[in-house]
């Protein structure tokens, strides 16, 4: 799989961790702690890209850098 990069923040507001894939738009995905929010944020990404292909939508080409805030 392409690595796409994350950023990762706290919500105040939700009381939890959103990661962020910028480069896929749209692509959210939150949890309880930071690793949970980034594990779900992989499993976003995969199911985006499947989706995509499906779609034929334009798959944009990762950066390779993982982004950490």
């Amino acid at each position: 799989m392409e690595r796409y990069g994350i950023i990762l923040y706290w919500s105040e507001e939700d009381k939890l961790y959103i990661a962020e894939v910028p480069e896929l738009k749209g692509c959210f995905a939150d949890g309880k702690t930071r690793a949970e929010a980034v594990s779900n944020a992989e499993r976003v990404i995969a199911e985006w890209l499947e989706v995509a292909k499906e779609d034929g939508i334009s798959i944009p080409k990762a950066k390779g850098k993982p982004m950490f805030a």
